[in-house]
């Protein structure tokens, strides 16, 4: 077990005013990540309020077993977001749930502790599962992927413009011999990078889109999405705080679609706004951390919260 790491809730008390709405209501956490957030909620929740929250990270999970125990309206289910309707339908709840938190990203104490394998600092594994009890980890695919899946992957979920240049200097790395470590994937990705950009680590953006593609990140986002629409019921709130571009673009053009309804109405035919079927509204514009919550947490910067609710 891997020590004790700090995580600090970004957006704590804005979420989860948007989130909560009806005290009785069955709420779900989908990234518990350390509980933060989950802990505000129940403390928001009546007697008859429950919450279900999901993790890939089974030290989260143990985590949550140990500081929710006794709390009979809480229970934790471990394995993906995208899973969200399955996990839902087990309790019979379609179409029932009050309101669906997710929380994207890594977790500090994911990122902080070099046994997981995200850092690019602290020498460690090179792993980056988010479930570390299955799936393929970084190691073993960096060292069986082609020249142009490594570049791909860099290029389009960590948006690396020398991603090319990096790809081909891992490749000829590895056959001399497995790369097996963070610091030396790092290494061998800074060397490659021309340009380093003064206060950013020139394996930055490699490492988040290596990130990305070893836990299916933004396909899961998708398919929670759209999971989270069916769950919900009537005046449900959906809230998402995402952390980079990439995640942020997925849920503004999910929340906007659905805002916006059906747009392939034949042309020249009257049509009435329930015709539309819209199925979502927006509430208020995207929200980002004020200056007290950088100044306690510099994570915070890139977060990006947007919230809607459920109309039908």
């Amino acid at each position: 077990m891997s020590q004790t790491f700090s995580h600090i809730t970004v957006l704590l008390d804005e979420a989860v005013r948007e989130l909560v709405h009806d005290p009785d209501g069955f709420y779900i956490d989908g990234t518990f990540g350390r509980g933060g957030h989950s802990a505000l909620v129940l403390e928001q929740l009546s007697e008859q309020g429950q919450l279900m929250a999901i993790d890939k990270d089974p030290e989260a999970i143990a985590h949550a077993h140990q500081r929710f125990a006794d709390d009979e309206r809480f229970c934790i289910e471990h394995g993906s977001f995208a899973e969200l309707q399955s996990f839902v339908e087990k309790r019979g709840l379609m179409g029932k749930v009050s309101g669906v938190l997710l929380d994207l990203g890594v977790s500090s104490p994911q990122l902080d502790d070099p046994d997981r394998g995200f850092s690019f600092i602290n020498d460690g594994p090179l792993d980056m599962r988010m479930d570390t009890s299955s799936g393929e980890s970084a190691a073993d695919w960096i060292n069986r992927a082609s020249e142009t899946e490594i570049a791909d992957v860099m290029y389009q979920y960590g948006e690396e413009r020398f991603s090319r240049r990096m790809a081909r200097a891992i490749v000829e790395q590895r056959a001399e011999e497995p790369i097996t470590t963070t610091a030396r994937l790092a290494k061998i990705i800074s060397e490659a990078n021309p340009r380093w950009e003064k206060g950013k680590h020139p394996a930055t953006r490699a490492f988040q889109g290596i990130r990305i593609h070893i836990n299916r990140e933004l396909a899961d986002v998708e398919a929670c999405l759209d999971q989270a629409l069916e769950v919900l019921e009537p005046g449900g709130r959906l809230v998402v705080i995402s952390f980079h571009s990439l995640e942020d673009r997925l849920v503004k053009r999910f929340i906007r679609r659905h805002v916006k309804g059906d747009e392939h109405l034949p042309p020249g035919v009257p049509f009435t706004d329930d015709m539309l079927k819209r199925r979502l509204k927006s509430v208020g514009k995207a929200m980002r951390a004020g200056k007290d919550e950088l100044n306690r947490n510099p994570r915070a910067r890139s977060a990006v919260m947007r919230a809607a609710i459920k109309l039908a």
